[in-house]
């Protein structure tokens, strides 16, 4: 067989092999369907969006991948099928940290698929607002960043609301100069978040030290800015750049190529679990020697790893503080119950903010 027989018998397998994957696909959105059907009889207002579920279902998906394609392009891959099998069900809309082109908006499409609908807003606490009125059936907010920490402003976003969280979505972070200015040299003013800026810190040091740093609201609002400033630039994401007809000057110029960001999925409802779980806590009580060590013991004895720890004013009494406490486990679990029972003995308020899967990269 010659070589173009070989190559046209590949194709004629490939055409088969894609008939086939659509076939399936259009079986599966079928089954989707049913359910809808199955759920609405049972419960009108049921929910479609299970992430328990989900989690499940690409775990499964990234311990048998044969390959040659990598586990998180597999994963990618069917996260895209089940995004539009759910809109069959019940299309959903997500509110971000806006503007368009964030890193939030990203991070809203990794966890949703892209066949949801996205509202972006210009502040945390409207994202928290849109959700808690039903505008919005789930929000995205950032929650702390691998080398720059917390964003507090969503903490605090806690003490305050009654949504509850229902996953999260680790998005590697990768920073790019974008500007339609192909010389540095003639680059005098560079535009982007304050954490971006930091991040990026000793890229900048050393190859744009004479460009005065501007902070931006965000850095899509940095890359909108720079499309139309002469002598400019902005650090922003690959989106940003399509959206505001910039050049990537320069790759990926964060300082720690480990660089991750962590956001979380809010909404009104607790799911069950998926086997693989995390619990936010918020605890507070009045100061008193050895407190800090009495809110964790419970967790240790209980044998809970804790996964962060954040403290933040409560703003009642100057000096008093709310804790928030990440720890593996979901709370229906009996050994996170008996954690959480022994914590109620010892501090004046214990509000579970929510159980939800781990990040599934």
């Amino acid at each position: 067989m010659s070589q173009g027989d070989e190559l046209s018998a590949i194709r004629t397998r490939i055409d088969a092999i894609d008939d086939s994957i659509m076939q399936l696909i259009s079986e599966r959105a079928q089954c989707a369907q049913a359910v809808a059907t199955i759920k609405r009889a049972q419960d009108p207002q049921a929910d479609f969006y299970r992430p328990e579920r989900e989690a499940q279902v690409l775990r499964r998906i990234q311990s048998q991948n044969p390959g040659p394609l990598p586990s998180e392009e597999m994963t990618r891959l069917f996260r895209e099928i089940m995004s539009a099998c759910l809109a069959l069900e019940k299309p959903l809309l997500i509110a971000f940290l806006g503007p368009e082109g964030t890193f939030t908006q990203a991070a809203a499409l990794k966890h949703f698929g892209h066949s949801v609908k996205t509202q972006a807003l210009s502040a945390i606490d409207e994202v928290f607002r849109e959700v808690e009125s039903g505008s919005a059936h789930y929000g995205v907010v950032p929650i702390e960043n691998s080398t720059e920490g917390m964003v507090t402003h969503t903490l605090d976003m806690f003490m305050l609301s009654p949504l509850k969280i229902c996953g999260e979505v680790q998005l590697r972070i990768h920073h790019h100069l974008l500007s339609n200015e192909t010389d540095l040299r003639q680059i005098k003013r560079i535009y982007s978040h304050q954490q971006s800026l930091a991040q990026c810190r000793e890229w900048l040091d050393a190859n744009l030290s004479q460009a005065e740093r501007m902070t931006c609201s965000s850095n899509a609002e940095a890359a909108r800015r720079a499309a139309t400033e002469p002598g400019t630039g902005a650090i922003a994401g690959e989106t940003a750049a399509e959206l505001y007809g910039l050049q990537m000057q320069r790759r990926n110029i964060e300082d720690h190529p480990e660089n991750t960001t962590r956001f979380l999925i809010i909404g009104a409802t607790q799911f069950p679990s998926s086997g693989q779980d995390k619990t936010s806590l918020l605890i507070s009580s009045p100061n008193r020697p050895g407190l800090l060590y009495d809110l964790l013991a419970p967790l240790a004895h209980n044998g809970i790893s804790m996964t962060r720890l954040e403290s933040r004013p409560s703003r009642r009494a100057n000096w008093e503080y709310v804790f928030f406490i990440d720890c593996e486990g979901h709370q229906d679990e009996a050994r996170v119950q008996k954690a959480l029972n022994s914590l109620r003995h010892e501090a004046e308020l214990v509000r579970v903010l929510g159980s939800y899967p781990r990040a599934v990269l």
